[in-house]
């Protein structure tokens, strides 16, 4: 049972530290990658302790793997046009 609050007090951290850290993309790239493998260990106790099988791990970590890489290739291309990842140098309207 400490195991599930340990779980459960990463996701808040990491749910603090993105909703804080709104400067740069990379910290807020890193805070969700963070929370995704809190959200993993979680789950991954929960199927274990009811004796579930894991195909569903299988399928969330294909589909944070498609987010870190999404996340990674909109931050190249925000520093290869804007020259920094600061949310404050990005205008949305030019």
């Amino acid at each position: 049972m400490l195991i599930f609050y340990f779980s459960v007090f990463t996701i808040l951290m990491g749910l603090l530290v993105f909703c804080s850290k709104r400067d740069h993309l990379l910290l807020t790239l890193l805070s969700l990658e963070f929370i995704v493998l809190s959200l993993y260990f979680l789950s991954s106790i929960y199927l274990s302790l009811m004796t579930f099988e894991f195909f569903f791990l299988m399928i969330f970590l294909t589909f944070s793997v498609c987010e870190g890489a999404l996340g990674l290739s909109i931050l190249v291309s925000m520093i290869r046009t804007h020259g920094n990842d600061y949310f404050q140098s990005f205008n949305v309207l030019w």
